[in-house]
Order: structure tokens, then sequence, then C-alpha cells
């Protein structure tokens, strides 16, 4: 399935900012409060490598089912084609950096 290169518009979140963004490769840095979600998706190409800096995050993930409970400090990698969704996992917001590469960047959500 064919996704999109800016998912931006798909999901809201208290802050998204880039802190690098070249061919294959790109840091985006994410702030999420208590009630927002990042949706099922996966990517056809890139890793998403998830680095918490406040707060913390659950990554759900499907093939096979799977929690992920992260906090500061912590780092964990989706590889492509993994289905997954991240939430806060607190009463505050979170904060977390998603290295995405080395590929095409995409989202391809899960209907």
């Amino acid at each position: 399935m064919k996704g999109v290169a800016d998912a931006s518009s798909l999901y809201a979140v208290e802050r998204r900012a880039y802190h690098a963004v070249r061919p294959g490769f790109r840091i985006a840095e994410l702030q999420i409060g208590p009630a927002q979600k990042v949706p099922w998706h996966y990517h056809n190409n890139v890793h998403d490598t998830f680095y918490v800096v406040t707060g913390g995050i659950r990554i759900f993930l499907q093939d096979p089912k799977e929690e992920v409970r992260l906090r500061p400090g912590q780092t964990y990698s989706v590889p492509p084609k993994r289905p997954h969704l991240v939430t806060n996992a607190g009463d505050t917001s979170a904060v977390f950096l998603v290295l995405q590469g080395i590929g095409e960047y995409d989202f391809v959500p899960l209907t």
C-alpha cells in the first residue's frame, strides 16, 4: 500500500519539530498530551527508532502483538512494515524523538 509523505494533517500533537531532514533520513521531535496518540500505521521502507526525552510513551505493535513502555533515556526500534501505534503513558505531556530511516519516508495508515 502507498503511504503519504507528510502525515502531520492525519493526527494532532501538542508540538512537532524536525531537527534533521536529509534524503533517506530524518529526526522528528513530537510532544503529545495525555489523551493524544499517533494512530495505527506502518512504514514501507524506514525504521522508527523512538527515544524518550520527558514523560513516557507506550508503543503497541502488531505481527506479533506486543506492548513496549518507554521512559526518559530509553529507546526502541520498529522495523519497516510492522504496524504500530504510539500513546502517552502518563498524565503529563511526553516528548520523544523519532529517528526515521534509512530510506524514503512514508506513513501508511491502517484502516
